[in-house]
Order: C-alpha cells, then sequence, then structure tokens
C-alpha cells in the first residue's frame, strides 16, 4: 500500500487528514486510548472505554477531533515519550519559536470517567496556538447539546456522556464545527487544557496541578526499573504500553484502534479493542520473566476469571470486562485510507485450543513467583479438563484460520501441560504431564515428517512461524533434533531482509500477501536463544526492534520495502514480545531459562 503523508494538506475545515501510521503517538490509562497525530490533533478517542463508541474518530474517516497546534503553518514536528510512561510531548519548531505540548490520560483512572490533560509551554521565542474542540459521539453521528460557559468552564450533554473543558473561556462554539478559540504565548509561559468525559455530571473543580501530579506518580509506581535489561530504554517503554492497554478489570486490549488495514483494500481490517486470552498470556508470562509485577497479578486474574466462568466454552476474546465481543458490523465511514470500517470481531467466536496451553503456561509461570491465586489453581484444573476433552478438535490456531489440526496448538498445549505438572504436587501434576504424553506422542506420530521437520497442521507440510512459540518455550525438549531443523527451515522460508513472515500465501511473493509480522521477529529471537544460538537471537531482536515509528510503538506487521507500519496501534503482544526478548536476551542476566 502506498502511503502519503497528507499531514499539511487542507481538505476543508474541520477535517484532521490522515498521517502513516509510523507518525501516530497514543496516550493510554486502561480503560481507553487516545491516538495524536503530529499536528498535536486527538483523532482517535473511545468513551467511557475501549469497546465504546469513538467521540473522536477522524482517524477512520469519521467525524470529530481535538487540536491544539502551532498557528503558524510553516513548521516542523517531533515528540516523545517521558521514560517509563505514556505521557506524550509534542514538539514544534517554527521559524521563530519552539513550543512543546505536554499530553497524557489522567491517571489513575476509572472506567466511567476520563480526563485528558494538555499542556502548551513556549520555551523560544512567542507562538500563537488553537485550539479546536469537535466531540461527536457515536462515530461522528451524534452532536454536543447545550453547551454553555461557566466559572471558565465549558460543560455540554451528548449520547450519555457530560463533557467539561477547562482553559478554553476566551474560545467561541459554533453549532456545525464546534470549539474554536486561539491564545498567544511567550517564552517561559504554559497553559493548561483539562478536558473530562464522565458517565454523570461532576461537580468537583478540576485542577491541573493536581491531576499532572497524581499521573506521574502513578506511572512512577507501576512501571518498573528495567534498566539491567537488554535495549533498557525500549524494555521499559513495552512494560508502560502493556500498562496502559490494560484495565483495572484485569483485560488487556490488543491493540487501542480498530480498520487500521493489515495491506490497502483487502478486507484486512479488524477491530483490536478486545481483550484475546492468548495475547494476555502472552504479556503475563513476558512480565513474569522480568519479576512478580503488577501486571502479571492482572493477567492471571482475568484469565482465571473468563476459564471458571466459561470453561471448555473459552472464547478467545472478551471486552476488557469479561463481557462477549459484539457481533461485526460496518460503520459507512470514509476509513482510514486502503481500508475499511467494522466494530466487533467474529474471531471471538472460535475455538482455539492454543489459548487453554497458553493459559497452563501462565499460571506455572505465577507458580514460580508464588502468585498463583485460589481462583487461578481451580482454573488450571478446569483447563486441564478442556484440554482433555478437546485436544483432538481441530481449531483456529494463533492465525485464526480455518478450523484444522494444527501443530502448534498441541505442542503449545504439552508446553502448558509439562509446565503445570512441575509446580503442581501430587495427583494433578501427575494428571498433566500424562495428558502431555498422550498428546505429544499422537501429535508427533501425525505432524512430525520423517526428516524431522514439523508439519504446519496434519495435512500440510508448509512453513509456519507459528511453530517458533512453542519451540521457545521448550516444547520439544531443547535437545530434539527436530527444533533446529524446524526453525532452520522456517527462516529459509519465511525469512527475508532479516524480517519473518508468518506462513507462505499460494502464489504470492513474501512482503507483496502481507507485511512482517513482528511477533514471530521476535519469538524467532527467544527461539534462536533457547537453542543456544545468542547470536542469531540478538540479530533477529535488534532487526525487529527496528521496525517501530518515530513514537516507539509498534503494529502488528511491518511493509519492509516501504518502512511503514501495518495494522492496528499500539499491538500488545508485539510489545510483550519485546519486553522478554530484553530479559532473556541480557548478558548479565542469571535468571534460569
Amino acid at each position: 500500500m502506498d502511503e502519503r503523508a497528507y499531514g499539511r494538506t487542507k481538505l476543508g475545515d474541520g477535517v484532521c487528514p490522515p498521517w502513516v501510521l509510523r507518525d501516530y503517538a497514543v496516550l493510554a490509562d486502561g480503560e481507553r486510548g487516545a491516538v495524536v497525530d503530529p499536528e498535536g490533533r486527538i483523532v482517535w478517542l473511545c468513551a467511557p472505554r475501549w469497546h465504546s463508541d469513538a467521540v473522536f474518530s477522524a482517524l477512520i474517516g469519521g467525524g470529530g477531533c481535538y487540536g491544539v497546534e502551532p498557528g503558524d503553518r510553516w513548521h516542523v514536528w517531533g515528540g516523545y515519550y517521558e521514560d517509563g510512561t505514556l505521557i506524550r510531548v509534542s514538539r514544534w519548531v517554527t521559524a521563530d519559536s519552539v513550543i512543546e505540548c505536554r499530553d497524557a490520560l489522567a491517571m489513575p483512572a476509572t472506567a466511567d470517567r476520563l480526563v485528558l490533560l494538555r499542556r502548551m509551554r513556549v520555551e523560544k521565542g512567542e507562538t500563537r496556538l488553537r485550539v479546536t474542540l469537535d466531540a461527536r459521539p457515536g462515530f461522528g453521528a451524534g452532536r454536543l447539546r447545550d453547551p454553555r460557559l461557566a466559572d471558565d468552564v465549558w460543560t455540554a450533554d451528548a449520547e450519555g456522556l457530560r463533557l467539561r473543558l477547562l482553559g478554553a473561556h476566551t474560545a467561541a462554539w459554533d453549532p456545525e464545527s464546534g470549539l474554536r478559540g486561539e491564545f498567544r504565548l511567550r517564552k517561559g509561559e504554559q497553559h493548561d487544557l483539562v478536558l473530562e468525559l464522565s458517565e454523570r455530571e461532576r461537580t468537583d473543580r478540576l485542577e491541573p496541578e493536581e491531576l499532572w501530579a497524581a499521573t506521574e506518580d502513578a506511572w512512577r509506581r507501576t512501571v518498573p526499573d528495567c534498566s539491567e535489561l537488554a535495549a533498557p530504554r525500549d524494555a521499559r517503554h513495552a512494560y508502560a504500553v502493556l500498562r496502559g492497554l490494560t484495565s483495572s478489570s484485569g483485560g488487556m486490549v490488543a491493540a487501542a484502534t480498530t480498520s487500521l488495514p493489515e495491506r490497502a483494500d483487502t478486507g484486512r481490517n479488524y477491530d483490536y479493542r478486545f481483550a484475546w486470552i492468548r495475547d494476555q498470556c502472552y504479556a503475563g508470562l513476558a512480565v513474569a520473566t522480568h519479576g512478580p509485577h503488577d501486571l502479571l497479578d492482572t493477567a492471571v486474574r482475568f484469565t482465571a476469571e473468563r476459564i471458571l466462568a466459561d470453561g471448555k466454552g473459552l472464547h478467545p476474546a472478551y471486552t476488557v470486562d469479561g463481557r462477549p465481543v459484539p457481533d461485526e458490523r460496518r460503520l459507512r465511514l470514509r476509513g482510514y485510507p486502503g481500508g475499511d470500517d467494522r466494530t466487533g470481531n467474529q474471531a471471538a467466536d472460535q475455538f482455539q485450543l492454543d489459548a487453554f496451553g497458553e493459559a497452563l503456561q501462565l499460571f506455572a509461570a505465577a507458580a514460580h513467583h508464588d502468585r498463583l491465586t485460589p481462583e487461578a489453581e481451580q482454573a488450571v484444573m478446569v483447563a486441564v479438563d478442556a484440554a482433555e476433552d478437546n485436544w483432538r478438535r481441530p481449531d483456529a490456531s494463533l492465525w485464526e484460520l480455518d478450523d484444522r489440526w494444527w501443530t502448534q496448538s498441541r505442542l503449545s498445549m504439552v508446553a502448558g501441560l509439562r509446565e503445570v505438572g512441575r509446580v503442581l504436587p501430587g495427583e494433578t501434576g501427575k494428571r498433566c504431564t500424562d495428558l502431555a504424553d498422550a498428546v505429544y506422542t499422537e501429535t508427533r506420530r501425525r505432524c512430525l515428517r520423517q526428516d524431522g521437520r514439523w508439519r504446519r497442521a496434519a495435512d500440510d507440510d508448509g512453513p509456519d512461524a507459528a511453530l517458533l512459540r512453542p519451540l521457545a518455550r521448550g516444547c520439544p525438549p531443547a535437545g530434539d533434533p527436530s527444533n533446529a531443523i524446524t526453525r532452520r527451515f522456517i527462516e529459509d522460508r519465511l525469512a527475508e531482509d532479516g524480517y519473518l513472515y508468518r506462513f507462505v500465501h499460494p502464489g504470492i511473493p513474501l512482503g507483496e500477501a502481507e507485511g512482517a509480522f513482528l511477533l514471530c521477529g521476535f519469538t524467532m529471537a527467544l527461539a534462536s536463544d533457547h537453542l543456544g544460538d545468542r547470536a542469531g537471537a540478538l540479530r533477529w531482536f535488534e532487526r525487529t526492534r527496528a521496525a517501530c515509528g518515530p513514537s516507539g510503538l509498534f503494529a502488528e506487521e511491518y511493509d519492509v520495502r516501504q518502512r511503514q507500519l501495518r495494522g492496528n496501534l499500539p499491538q500488545a503482544f508485539v510489545h510483550a514480545l519485546l519486553l522478554e526478548c530484553a530479559v532473556r536476551l541480557n548478558d548479565a542476566s542469571t535468571r534460569p531459562r
């Protein structure tokens, strides 16, 4: 897909034109996320929660955005995240001034109320800044009602939400385009804007200093020090991303957005504003390699609750508060260039056997840290029952394709059963070990070729990077010759220019069917390290780590030729695997493998 940055193109008043995905930044507080473009406009925000309708949906061609930008259009832009946070600082340089805009979703957050903080400061010269606020609830279909200004605070109502805005008392409200205004700042001066969207009317004062202090403290307390790891800044940023995507309910969204295309005009654009059990386990396992941090506990809690509630009927995905994912529907918006628009996700109704295997691996990791709760221990038994009853059943597996006898699903299940067998004593441990042996024996019979290479599925000899996942987790054991044979085959067939693709699309060259899959690159690094190839592991880690935008965020896929991000942003499991690689590949680490 050819992408161009339209950020300097005027498409008409009230329109926020699209940029290439690598140029966006994301704010998040655990309950929802906001996408910020380089011009300082919030072009995506769902309220009050991740899976709610968008209030600002310009990113996918809907109505509504919230902008703070220099009045002088002759400027260049940049920005950065403050270390260990999702506090974003946008920086603009004009001909005679330097301006910074510090943005954050306030923390600690609640599910029924969001507060978006914006602080502008002039570092050099003086400037004129423009403010626009055009909230359009319902993905652009609604309008704010009854806007009014009192005591320097604008208030309005919209679709079950109550809006308050502090700091724009000199602006004017236009029925068609919303709030518009501007103000001037000299060197050293700063100005605060505080936007609140709440499900109920609130009368407490909006105090910028208190809100900023609480937000800074929350990030300081929740993100651990990663200075001892490989790529420490990136590792800490990855942890901050995972924290920002994880709700107080325990669920972690796969990404903050919907409908951003994996490839132009192919129909592959999906809603990722939900919590995938598999992704949640990936994140929990990555965190567990570093220490028993809070995100390990939340992953264990959410996964256990879902397994106990649904048992053998476990869904692949839920809303972050554990409810069913809504049916997929079209929004009839213009869509991000090359994509269309949709909400909901049909994959939530699939059967994915590997989700049980990943959950068992997560619970075993929690047990190693003495963090396995009684509820999680009960969930272990339910998951083992589900494995025993369903491991012969075809499933959709990691890539959520058609139901088949996928090798990766069975090997992931074996890895989980064996890990649980090691940490749980007595009959439970023996039962898990015996079941793992039975599944492994049958999987070898059906899926291992005579030359020692693992098939993709019982009926498919092709290469599949999904096989690296159980291999990196010790299944088969490290000394098994099939590991090196399979890894070499995947690298020979699916690697290009140091990046790794998922599988071969018949008749379509690598890179033309889809982008390189960043989860696979990091998993190759882990698998290589597990097999003793430290140099190869570091090469894979560093090459894959380079596939981010200026903000340091990763999407699901990477267009190697155009050096562009593809798919929804930021992709949680990519950041999780980066964090795990940073721990595993740290030369000074003495942690057991």
